[in-house]
Parts: C-alpha cells; structure tokens; sequence
C-alpha cells in the first residue's frame, strides 16, 4: 500500500503530466527566430513578394528580348483589317477647254419626297425622304464659239469691239460633303425590301431632283446677267492695258 507521501510521485506506468503552471511556463517562452513554419504570419507575404518579383522579371525580359528584335511584334488575332482592291484609274479622254467661268453660285435646297399608295397604310408601305441638297453651279462663256468677224478694230487702232456669245451655265456640282439626308421614313415592306435586295439607286433619284432644282434656281437667279458684266470687265481692262481708249463688248442671241 503506497504512503501518503508518495501519491504526487511519478511512476514507470505514470509518468508526470505538466500541471497547470507547467503550462502557463511553456507558453510564456518565445519562439526560436528563423523558423518560419506553416503556421507563421509572415510566410504568405513572403511568397506573395516572390511571385511578383518573378512576373515582373519575365516581363522586363520579355520587352527587352522584343525590343532587340528576337521575337516577332505581338499582334491581336482579332484585329480590323482593310483591304484595298480598287483598280487603277482609266484615262478615257482629254479635251481642250475655253471656257472663261465669270460667275459661280452656290445654292441650298431642301428635297421632301414621298412614294406610297393609295389606300394602303403608310406603316405598311411608304417611303419619304428629307434631303438637303447642297451644290453650286458656274455660268462661263464660251470663247471657241467666237467666230470669224467677231473683233473689229477701228482704223485709227484706238476703238475695238467685239461679240461673244451670251454666258451659260454649266452642269449643278452636288457636293456630298455638305449635302445629307435629314430624315427618313420607310414601311414595314420597305424594309423588308432592303433586306432581301433592295434598290441601290433609290438615294439616286433624290440627288437627281436636288440637281434639277438647283438648276432652276440658277436660271431665275440672274447669274448669267452676272457673267456678262464680269467678262466685260475683265476685257475692257485687258484691251485697255493694250492702248485701246475705247472697248465696246456685246453678246450675241443664245
């Protein structure tokens, strides 16, 4: 039987178990420095450093293997390309002109067209189209229609005068940078229409008409009265810069 004495003393079959202040004394002693288990704080921040450290030598490497021209450009896959296929200009022909453009107008018009039928819902089927049509037109005379007799010059060499025909105008220059369509309405069969093929001179009627009105305005517009005294001047000065004292310029009948 074991004496009072002994029951705190260990034993072969019973070891001494560390007690509570054995414990407290275990915890209270620091780690040993330099080992950085798994359980370490620092050790994910460590790694961290290493990968970025590493990706950012790859790629001071990869730019300065490019920049020495080892390694082809890098370029997109995926990247809009043009291609031009377009022919070489063909030189049809080459005229002489003498022309004297004495006049030139610009004009502005405002083209409102609709096309539907009759008792047919304009939902269904309708075009309508708004274009500002912008263009100019030259008014010239024409001085290879100058005829024989046409200069007549005074005995005395102090007196010319001369006949020219009377000025015309020339073909509308639509300019399509400044000319646009506005606004547009098309039906539902219209549209269906320009999916399955649809008419590619359609916008061509509209230029057509914006011609045709800028013309008509040219005519109305006095240009050509304009022309007329625009070469008178410019050949009395000429003629007189000559030593002729008197010019006289009339315009035949068109």
């Amino acid at each position: 039987m074991a004496r009072d004495g002994d029951i705190n003393q260990p034993t072969r079959e019973f070891p001494e178990y560390p007690t509570g202040e054995a414990l407290r004394a275990r915890s209270d002693v620091p780690p040993e420095p330099g080992r950085g288990g798994p359980g370490s704080p620092g050790a994910p921040a460590r790694g961290l450093l290493w990968v970025l450290g590493a990706a950012a030598l790859a790629v001071v490497v990869l730019l300065g293997v490019q920049a020495t021209g080892l390694l082809p450009d890098f370029r997109n896959p995926f990247a809009k390309e043009q291609t031009d296929r377009s022919q070489p200009p063909l030189l049809k022909s080459i005229r002489d002109l003498s022309r004297y453009v004495a006049a030139e107008g610009n004009f502005q018009v405002v083209v409102d067209v609709q096309k539907d039928r009759r008792n047919v819902p304009d939902f269904l089927l309708n075009e309508r189209t708004l274009f500002v049509g912008a263009g100019r037109i030259e008014a010239y005379v024409d001085f290879a229609k100058i005829g024989d007799g046409a200069v007549v010059v005074s005995d005395d060499g102090k007196s010319v005068e001369i006949k020219l025909p009377a000025p015309q105008l020339g073909e509308t220059d639509l300019d399509m940078d400044k000319s646009y369509v506005f606004a547009e309405q098309r039906g539902l069969i219209n549209r269906l229409n320009d999916l399955v093929g649809g008419d590619p001179n359609r916008q061509q009627q509209v230029y057509q008409l914006a011609e045709d009105r800028i013309s008509a305005a040219a005519r109305d517009s006095g240009l050509t009265a304009r022309a007329e005294e625009n070469t008178r001047k410019m050949l009395e000065g000429l003629l007189r810069s000559l030593g002729y004292q008197k010019v006289t310029v009339t315009y035949t009948a068109s």
